[in-house]
């Protein structure tokens, strides 16, 4: 049987996967930079593997999608279209994969109908194979993407997301799998989503043989990750019992908390009688030897926690989770506090709210709420937004049952009855004005949008334009290998840097003399590949010159909204601003939202007033006791 190639139609991917005589293999590179390297792998390097990768056979590769197309703006300065374009040069026969969130798309809230099926379209055009998931396996919030996917001719791969518990049986999902074909028709490859690496063997081997013998001619793609080390053995069973397609990784860069090593499946499953269709194993072989020796530059975006976790079956954190958690609590100084989070705190709050999926967003609900349980001393006493809407039904119904009365009375207040009834249910979001948004980008960058910019955007509008201003500024640095990328401790000046690209084309740059001018500003010069360049920067601060930034107690924040002064409770990002001066407001209105750690969070007026004064806008960074509001009262 010839692999499957890029622009095979739906139906004939299914039929090919139905007839084959063995199953076949996707290479989830995105998934192992985002659980192991906390998605920093850089472009470079996947584009010195994209000729081993593509020779290699794989059914996809998964290289986009996930928190990936956030971080590659935010942190890896990349535009996530143009890392797909040049793949594709290199990569013209492998099917690209991404991971879809579903009516969270690629960002961490529920987003507007148009919006999902404006950027689905986009994505499209470059993406053949959608695995699409919603953290409380709600099928509703699926939909939009499915219709699109089909549209598009692309692949749909809705997923089950898999937990254990008494409550995640066999016959629940049958039953999620019957209204996922029901909304989506035959043509499709499902995926038993094992994203915390969950489970025995037995069990997932149990769960694709029941999803057979129902279902014998529906392709099962199986996901899991090798938290505990033990998912090699889940791969096994999953064959053994009639999956189509597994998930893994290049040897060379498997770390803990991704999936387990490609080579590895195969030689065990060679060893068993069954063949991974299509593999060119010196291919396979090749794609970790050219990228080896890039792994150390990424070590410090590696776990601070060293070690396979079979202890991942008691607090389920799905791999990708696990290295943004760890680097938050070293940030955050509860490192120490880890085992009490992870082994006591987090598996009793995921019971307490439903024993839902451990996933995006949900995953970050789940952990943030054990956070504040732990360091904040009062259960429940400091709960976020997104905890809020969790309980108001926002993201769906709760799949087994509700929490008790007393976490709804703790987070939504006395009244939490009344507020249950006006305020829950499935959020419904209106659709956006894209004309109106693509007129605020033209405006913020100077410049009219593609599509592409204004598709990423309408995802992460702050980082978004950040992104393309630094764009602008200093070009694209995709051709960077992450020994310069990552380098510490600066550059000085008289200092020459060579490097080659991913082309094999060799690089020079000559840090040049720095000047002073009278008012303080330095300008570096640098000559790139022998072309002078010269960048200059703002004049630094004499010490002492600046206030001491103001710090703020949660008390004292507290008491100062309740006299209307409202300020930052924490150190995040302001995503809205949902008053202007001059409104009336009470207590309870909402007058801005904040982010931190993926989360959203909405401040609340404490009293009846008028808006005199607005200090903060989109898009500022603010730290604890930071002025955002004023409130009067209307005399």
């Amino acid at each position: 049987m010839e692999r499957i190639v890029q622009g095979t139609s739906p139906a004939e991917v299914v039929a090919k996967l139905q007839q084959a005589d063995g199953y076949y293999i996707t290479n989830t590179a995105r998934d192992l930079s985002q659980s192991d390297y906390k998605n920093r792998i850089l472009l470079h390097t996947d584009l010195l593997a994209a000729e081993a990768r593509e020779r290699a056979g794989y059914f996809s590769l998964e290289i986009t999608g996930g928190a990936s197309v956030h971080v590659d703006i935010l942190r890896k300065q990349v535009n996530p279209f143009l890392k797909l374009e040049i793949l594709r040069e290199h990569m013209p026969n492998t099917m690209f994969q991404t991971l879809c969130r579903g009516v969270n798309l690629f960002g961490y809230r529920p987003y507007p109908q148009n919006i999902i099926r404006f950027t689905v379209k986009e994505f499209a055009k470059y993406v053949d194979v959608w695995r699409t998931f919603d953290f409380m396996n709600y099928v509703p919030n699926m939909q939009a993407v499915f219709e699109e996917v089909a549209k598009a001719g692309k692949i749909n791969e809705p997923c089950i997301c898999f937990s254990t518990g008494p409550e995640h049986t066999n016959e629940y999902y049958l039953k999620k799998v019957r209204e996922i074909l029901d909304v989506t028709g035959e043509d499709i490859v499902l995926c038993i989503k094992n994203h915390g690496g969950l489970g025995t063997p037995k069990r997932i081997g149990q769960l694709v043989d029941t999803i057979r013998q129902k279902h014998p001619d529906l392709p099962i793609h199986y996901h899991g990750h090798n938290t505990d080390g033990n998912d090699t053995g889940r791969i096994v069973e999953a064959v053994l019992n009639g999956a189509n397609i597994v998930d893994a990784a290049d040897h060379s860069f498997t770390g803990f908390y991704g999936p387990p090593p490609i080579l590895t499946v195969i030689q065990t499953l060679k060893d068993l009688g069954h063949t991974a269709v299509g593999i060119d194993e010196d291919a396979v072989i090749e794609s970790s030897d050219v990228i080896r020796d890039e792994r150390q530059y990424y070590a410090d975006f590696e776990s601070q926690i060293k070690g396979f976790q079979p202890t991942v079956q008691i607090h389920k954190l799905p791999g990708g989770a696990m290295g943004s958690s760890l680097e938050q609590a070293v940030k955050g100084g509860f490192l120490d506090k880890m085992p009490d989070i992870l082994h006591k705190e987090l598996p009793r709050v995921q019971k307490e709210l439903g024993n839902y999926w451990s996933v995006t967003p949900g995953s970050q609900i789940l952990w943030t709420t054990a956070v504040s349980n732990v360091l904040g001393g009062e259960r429940y006493g400091n709960p976020s937004g997104d905890l809020r809407n969790l309980l108001l039904g926002k993201y769906g119904p709760f799949p087994f049952y509700e929490p008790e009365t007393w976490i709804y009375e703790k987070v939504l207040g006395e009244n939490w009855k009344t507020v249950l009834e006006e305020e829950g249910g499935v959020e419904d979001i209106g659709d956006m004005d894209i004309d109106k948004e693509k007129a605020t980008l033209t405006e913020r960058i100077g410049e009219e949008p593609t599509n592409q910019q204004l598709t990423l955007y309408l995802q992460h509008p702050n980082d978004a334009v950040e992104f393309f201003k630094f764009e602008a500024r200093f070009g694209k640095v995709h051709v960077l290998p992450p020994s310069i990328f990552f380098r510490k401790g600066g550059f000085e000046p008289g200092e020459t840097l060579i490097f080659t690209d991913y082309t094999g084309k060799e690089h020079i740059v000559e840090v040049g003399p720095s000047s002073v001018s009278e008012d303080g500003e330095t300008s570096v010069y640098l000559n790139l590949d022998h072309h002078q360049r010269v960048y200059t920067f703002e004049a630094d601060v004499p010490e002492g010159a600046m206030a001491k930034a103001v710090t703020m107690t949660k008390e004292e924040i507290t008491v100062l909204a309740k006299a209307g002064d409202m300020r930052a409770p924490f150190s995040g990002n302001i995503c809205e601003i949902s008053v202007e001066e001059g409104q009336q407001v009470v207590k309870g209105d909402k007058l801005a939202v904040m982010e931190a750690m993926k989360m959203q969070t909405p401040i609340s007026c404490e009293m009846d007033g008028i808006v005199t004064s607005v200090f903060a806008k989109v898009g500022d960074s603010l730290r604890p006791g930071d002025k955002i509001i004023r409130i009067d009262i209307d005399e």
